[in-house]
């Protein structure tokens, strides 16, 4: 394909890999170093501030700024707190400096969050059970010339009533090593921000299929 894609902000390396093995040239971007073994075993991982290599002539970015002071769940925190508005004010800024990128097509997801007030409302809604994993996160795409995601594998909602990351109660969780994580534990916020490979994949896929009739 010879077509260079920069994930930015994933240590994960859930979404580089599946670019990567669709054909492209993939590069993800974090201040963490990846987790991902095929990354490592090709190198395309850089641990640097992600606004650095912007400019280093990309065809597609797809970005996954903090969402730690943005969220709608973050903002009960703002009142009051200086310092928290700052942090604020400083993850929007940094999420439109992603989105403004000198980047041919670009795709920013966030959760559900201020973005929507200080940069514009997400082009679609997306959800894990929608393309095959039996969990729920409302994930926003802010899309730059790409067309929406398309589902590739709706499930329903169990008999129980909630799904498989949520309590009776509608709270997150989270399994890691056979144990439920408190959700204020901080790796609950570290494997929650993993993309999932569903979704993922289909982006590979179906922007790849778009990008080459262009």
């Amino acid at each position: 394909m010879n077509k260079r894609i920069l994930v930015a902000c994933e240590y994960s390396g859930v979404v580089r890999d599946a670019f990567s093995n669709v054909g492209w040239d993939a590069w993800s971007c974090d201040l963490l170093p990846t987790e991902s073994e095929q990354t490592k075993k090709e190198g395309k991982h850089i641990m640097a501030d992600v606004r650095l290599i912007l400019a280093d002539s990309w065809d597609l970015m797809i970005c996954h700024p903090p969402c730690t002071y943005i969220t709608v769940a973050g903002n009960r925190h703002i009142p009051g707190n200086p310092d928290r508005w700052k942090k604020q004010y400083e993850a929007i800024v940094f999420a439109w400096e992603l989105f403004s990128a000198n980047v041919p097509h670009i795709a920013l997801e966030n959760p559900v969050g201020v973005l929507s007030t200080y940069i514009r409302k997400p082009n679609q809604i997306i959800q894990p059970y929608e393309f095959g994993h039996s969990e729920s996160k409302k994930t926003c795409l802010w899309l730059k010339n790409l067309p929406e995601l398309k589902p590739t594998n709706i499930l329903k909602l169990p008999e129980c009533g909630y799904w498989d990351n949520q309590t009776e109660g509608g709270q997150n969780k989270i399994m890691h090593n056979g144990k439920w994580l408190a959700f204020n534990d901080p790796l609950t916020a570290h494997l929650r921000s993993k993309t999932y490979t569903g979704i993922a994949h289909a982006m590979a896929e179906q922007w790849s299929q778009y990008l080459m009739k262009q």
